[in-house]
């Protein structure tokens, strides 16, 4: 086997052209994907098909402000896949975990009993002031919400939640706000909306792992 090697991202690293993160649970498979052992450590394989966050790093994603001690809202955090790789680099912070759905909770739940620094909310993301209580001021909001308001969802997110100055990860599927329109035309108005509260810092289409995602990594004003 080719060596586990780091990349430019604390707690991101590559075998080939695999992305990995060092499973803070050995053993535990999150979603099927393959467990590596090495240099008496567990990887995980982090599916770009599976994960936007993935994908974008793979597509040349230059600023990545997940750290050891981070704590992480996570808007759509579904049934923990990309949550459970982000609790795997915030060892020692925390990673909150909004999702609306009682059927992807119950499973999330199941993976954020096995990881341990992932707290399970069932909120609605267009509702912060419900889970206000639990969650707190966060070092990053990352958000995954396949809605026509999630940008809308984003700036009421940061606003209530996020340090000032610090940024926020957002992945905007162009179907979900408008069927009809070219992808293209989407972005570009999602990132005017996105403007009114955020320094828009980087853009990253996720193609060929995600069709039609534009990828924004946004500094809070």
């Amino acid at each position: 086997m080719a060596p586990i090697a780091k990349t430019r991202f604390k707690g991101v690293y590559k075998l080939g052209k695999r992305l990995l993160t060092k499973n803070n649970s050995p053993g535990f498979s999150v979603y099927g994907e393959e467990l590596i052992k090495s240099g008496g450590h567990e990887y995980r394989v982090w599916n770009p098909n599976r994960s936007k966050l993935a994908a974008a790093i793979l597509n040349g994603l230059k600023r990545f402000p997940f750290g050891e001690e981070n704590s992480v809202l996570y808007l759509g955090a579904s049934s923990g896949t990309t949550p459970s790789h982000l609790a795997d680099i915030s060892t020692k912070g925390t990673v909150y975990c909004i999702e609306f759905s009682e059927n992807s909770m119950r499973k999330l739940m199941k993976v954020c009993e096995k990881k341990g620094n992932m707290a399970p909310i069932l909120g609605d993301a267009r509702k912060p002031d419900d889970y206000a209580m639990l969650v707190g001021k966060v070092d990053v909001i990352y958000q995954d919400v396949a809605q026509p308001d999630q940008s809308d969802i984003l700036i009421k997110n940061a606003k209530e939640f996020l340090k000032s100055g610090n940024l926020a990860l957002i992945a905007i599927k162009a179907r979900s706000v408008d069927v009809v329109a070219e992808p293209k035309e989407v972005f570009e108005s999602e990132k005017e909306r996105l403007k009114g509260a955020f320094d828009i810092l980087e853009e990253v289409r996720l193609e060929p792992y995600h069709k039609d995602h534009m990828f924004f990594v946004c500094r809070l004003i």
